[in-house]
């Protein structure tokens, strides 16, 4: 099995991954729900904005009226973080993530800009609009310790992967190998609107226009890749399993610099720098704002193709 089969007998489109744990597509975002016991459970991620409903629906389809004991964000960039503060109007839960992802997600900092210029399709070029300002959510934040323990989680454990967010996590159950990977790597080419359009299946690097730090997310794939997952469901991609994702991260790990670093970009040679209050320095931008606009002109009128053949 390469995949994992969306269940038939559900209304809401999502799928199993394995006991216990489902997966949510919101358009070309990924959320999960994980069942801590029959009436209990967690919300990873809460996808792209405008899904809200969608989430509460599977959540009240899987768990009935039971609202989750939490929320773990594997990271704040905008297309995970936005339906938060809806479902936390619903849900008044805490919110966890790792200490070096608080100032992205307490008001305090922006994320380092994204990258138009890494080059890999629609998806980079239009990254250059993305929204990266922190949001707040001061009130509802608990970090993460230090000792990879998930307080609401018992058996999963996270993994600290920097490089495409500076408090990037994954999260790993040790017992059947089930790695959620969040957008360490990811099994599409998520620059590609045409392969995110075809949902086509291969273990590839963090997207490309988000990533700030290449060297650390060249470890952080890595570090996964030593856990031998057995089943790895991504931000991005559908869920992979056995022997296609061994291969595929395997392949991953020992070409990297070759099929995951973009050939130029603005983070290749010099990696933005950031700390525990926030983003400290970005290198310059490689392309005006002139050629940005231009191009993104003839973008947008892709995309709202692209998006409607996707709903």
């Amino acid at each position: 099995m390469t995949q994992v089969e969306t269940e038939k007998d559900n209304q809401s489109g999502y799928f199993k991954i394995a006991t216990g744990v489902w997966g949510l597509k919101t358009l070309f975002v990924n959320v999960y729900f994980v069942a801590i016991n029959k009436n209990e459970w967690v919300l990873v991620d809460t996808g792209l904005k405008g899904y809200s409903q969608y989430i509460k629906d599977t959540a009240q389809e899987l768990f009935g009226n039971n609202p989750p004991k939490a929320i773990i964000l594997t990271h704040g960039h905008f297309d995970h973080t936005g339906n938060i503060l809806e479902l936390l109007k619903a849900w008044d839960v805490p919110v966890f993530a790792h200490p070096l992802e608080i100032p992205y997600l307490n008001g305090v900092s922006s994320y380092p800009p994204p990258d138009p210029t890494v080059g890999g399709g629609l998806m980079s070029l239009m990254s250059v609009v993305y929204p990266r300002k922190s949001i707040d959510l001061n009130g509802s934040l608990k970090v993460l310790q230090n000792d990879n323990n998930i307080p609401v989680l018992p058996g999963w454990q996270y993994i600290h992967t920097p490089g495409h967010a500076p408090g990037h996590i994954a999260l790993f159950r040790e017992k059947d190998r089930l790695l959620l990977a969040g957008d360490a790597f990811v099994t599409t080419k998520q620059e590609s609107a045409f392969s995110i359009a075809m949902q086509s299946e291969i273990v590839s690097g963090p997207p490309k226009y988000f990533t700030y730090d290449w060297g650390a997310a060249k470890q952080s794939v890595k570090k996964l890749y030593n856990l031998n997952p057995a089943i790895a469901a991504t931000g991005h991609g559908r869920p992979m399993v056995g022997e296609e994702l061994a291969e595929g991260l395997k392949s991953l790990v020992e070409n990297f610099d070759r099929v995951a670093i973009p050939s130029s970009g603005r983070y290749v040679k010099r990696p933005a720098k950031t700390n525990k209050r926030g983003v400290l320095y970005t290198p310059p931008k490689l392309v005006n704002k002139t050629l940005i606009a231009s191009v993104i002109a003839v973008a947008g009128i892709l995309t709202f193709t692209i998006v409607r053949n996707l709903k």
